[in-house]
Formats: structure tokens, sequence, C-alpha cells
């Protein structure tokens, strides 16, 4: 017996993302280049929003992971602003021109 704790907590937080995109009336998909960002939003058939979902995004193996494919994505799709929901992070950067924002799972889901 082992606890994955912090694993199923990311993918429990990955499928809340999805299902209350979906309860949203949103337009959700999965993208792939090089590496892989969790939703790609689509508003009138074009790409308008790329989310991520990353529940412990201090570390900083796993926050460089999720900020490259999330700029790789906005380069892909010339997107100015990416959103990384978390865990409890909340924050702001601004890499190459482009500004990523940290926002905390429960904040998001109030908004």
């Amino acid at each position: 017996v082992s606890f994955k704790f912090s694993e199923d907590v990311g993918r429990v937080a990955e499928n809340l993302v999805f299902i209350e995109l979906k309860r949203r009336g949103k337009e959700a998909y999965y993208w792939k280049g090089k590496q892989e960002v969790d939703f790609v939003i689509k508003e009138n058939l074009k790409p308008a929003r790329l989310i991520q979902v990353s529940w412990d995004i201090e570390n900083e193996k796993t926050k460089n992971r999720e900020v490259n494919a999330l700029l790789e994505g906005m380069n892909e799709f010339k997107l100015s602003e990416g959103l990384i929901i978390t865990g409890d992070y909340s924050g702001e950067e601004e890499i190459s021109g482009k500004t990523i924002k940290y926002v905390p799972l429960w904040r998001w889901l109030l908004d």
C-alpha cells in the first residue's frame, strides 16, 4: 500500500477544472506540441485562452515544466496571456513579453 496523495490531488484538480469549464459552456481541448497544455479554450473557432493545472507550482522543476509548456502554446496560438491554476499560489509574472497568471483553484472556481 502506498499513498500518492499529491499526484491524485493534481489529477482531481485537473478533472475539476475540466468539469467546471464544461459547466461554464466553454469549448476546451488539449494541445500537444513539444510539451503539453492541459486546456485550450476556443471562442469563435479560435484559441482564446490556455490553462495549465498544477497543484504544487512552488517546486521549481514543476513550475519550469508548466511555464515552458504554456509559453510554447502561447507562441503557437499567438496569445499574450496564460493561466496556471494552482493549489494555493497566486501571482503574476512576465516572461518574454508574455503574462503568466497564477490563481488558486478555489479562487478560480469562485470567478
